[in-house]
């Protein structure tokens, strides 16, 4: 059964006196001030089930986000996480773990954690930016908005490694469907080495001649191999009529192998047109990993060339970050900021009265359209050709909303060093958006615990 929390508190530890401890102790009571917060978790984790007061007694809603918070804040795995719940006793507490308790194991903490979607991280930051501007931490009328981008867990790209990852992956699933269900009805051959050979050709070829030469080899290989998977898809259809395991088995290895299958002739539709055709491919158009199809190129400053999303942040005084945008694509800045703005009288029910944004978010019409909705002082880092009275009332006023608004940049140096944010562990584009509030709320609870330590 299913629980937002204990009915009655576990047999804890006493105070443990060490400032991470304390700092612990800090964020546990902002969450106990919002016990809304747990209601909203315990509605991902009890989605889909139909008897919620019966089965066997899993984690409760609040040890669950308490465990992704410290997940978050020491940047664990989930193997090292179930570690540091059994063996610390600030973690234990924190967590609700009571002494006796043998805690989680990796896989249950992994189950319950991806569970909680991006809307309710989202919806738990909008909460805290409420309780903080109760607590008179973090008013919301001066706001400093910049971008950034966080990476999605792949290698680097390449036509040839994705070729080979293709031809790897695939020729891995038809030995499985051979072993599994018997001999295929046509003859396969694994391209593996052949590919992984080629692949280190073209990455070490002396001439373009000799790296054209590995290509179409490479090329080949890979469309033997999207041959044989179309030839084991209608086989696997077969066993999908018989006994419930097979029929399981059959059925994930058929849409693990049409899924696979189109991204790797997207792969090859590109490297074609590329490499024997000489076309340019539009960023937009390419793919760039089979295994997180989502991720996007970004090219950021004309230099470098960086793979995953634009995330968009919005931080005020207290450091605290009170929204976060996730880019599909890699949009100007300047496109951006009447969204971010809308965004941020979303958060407190009103825009704010003064707001500092990057030199590339300026333009007239985002000065005008600022304006309009009563916003008094806006800063562009840099004019481009904006003069400083239209945005300030005074050159004074203007240096200091800048100063101001590189602060975003330690906050964003912060997320990224201690929080994971620099790059995303976890799979699929969902989780990235999970992961991504999941760093973002963590660092604002560690904040505001910081804050409230700080005014009492």
């Amino acid at each position: 059964m299913r629980k937002q929390t204990h009915d009655q508190m576990p047999l804890m530890d006493t105070q443990i006196n060490h400032p991470r401890a304390r700092e612990y102790d800090s964020i546990s009571r902002i969450l106990d001030a919002n016990p809304i917060i747990s209601e909203k978790v315990l509605q991902d984790l009890s989605g889909g089930v139909a008897k919620r007061r019966t089965g066997a007694e899993g984690m409760t809603a609040d040890q669950v986000l308490r465990a992704a918070i410290v997940k978050q804040i020491e940047v664990f795995s989930y193997d090292e996480l179930a570690f540091h719940i059994i063996d610390s006793r600030c973690y234990r507490k924190f967590c609700r773990i009571g002494v006796t308790h043998k805690g989680f194991k990796k896989s249950a903490l992994n189950s319950n954690i991806k569970a909680l979607s991006a809307e309710t991280w989202e919806l738990i930051n909008r909460i805290l930016s409420a309780w903080a501007e109760g607590q008179g931490i973090e008013k919301g009328r001066e706001v400093r908005i910049d971008c950034t981008v966080t990476g999605s867990n792949i290698h680097k790209p390449s036509d040839s490694s994705l070729l080979w990852d293709g031809v790897r992956v695939l020729s891995r699933m038809l030995s499985q469907a051979k072993e599994l269900f018997g001999d295929l009805p046509f003859v396969f051959t694994d391209h593996r080495k052949r590919a992984k050979r080629r692949m280190l050709g073209v990455m070490n070829a002396k001439s373009d001649k000799v790296r054209q030469k590995h290509y179409a080899d490479l090329l080949k290989v890979a469309h033997k191999t999207v041959g044989y998977v179309r030839g084991a898809l209608p086989f696997l259809e077969e066993y999908r009529c018989l006994s419930v395991p097979q029929a399981l088995l059959a059925q994930g290895l058929a849409e693990g192998l049409s899924r696979y299958m189109e991204l790797t002739l997207r792969v090859i539709d590109q490297t074609e047109r590329r490499v024997l055709h000489g076309e340019s491919v539009p960023a937009s158009e390419k793919l760039v990993s089979i295994f997180e199809p989502h991720t996007d190129i970004i090219i950021k400053d004309r230099r470098d060339i960086l793979y995953g999303h634009k995330v968009c942040l919005s931080s005020g005084p207290s450091n605290l970050i009170t929204d976060c945008l996730i880019v599909d694509g890699n949009p100007a800045d300047a496109t951006l900021t009447d969204q971010m703005l809308d965004r941020q009288a979303q958060v407190y029910g009103r825009y704010p009265l003064k707001v500092a944004l990057d030199g590339g978010f300026a333009s007239k019409d985002n000065l005008s359209s600022a304006k309009s909705k009563g916003i008094k002082e806006v800063c562009f880092a840099k004019g481009r050709g904006i003069k400083v009275e239209d945005m300030c009332r005074s050159d004074y006023v203007y240096n200091r909303l800048r100063r101001f608004r590189a602060g975003i940049e330690s906050g964003i140096s912060w997320l990224k060093r201690c929080f994971g944010f620099a790059r995303c562990t976890w799979k699929s584009l969902a989780s990235f958006k999970s992961y991504i509030w999941a760093s973002i709320v963590s660092a604002n609870l560690l904040t505001l615990a910081r804050s409230a330590k700080s005014t009492t």
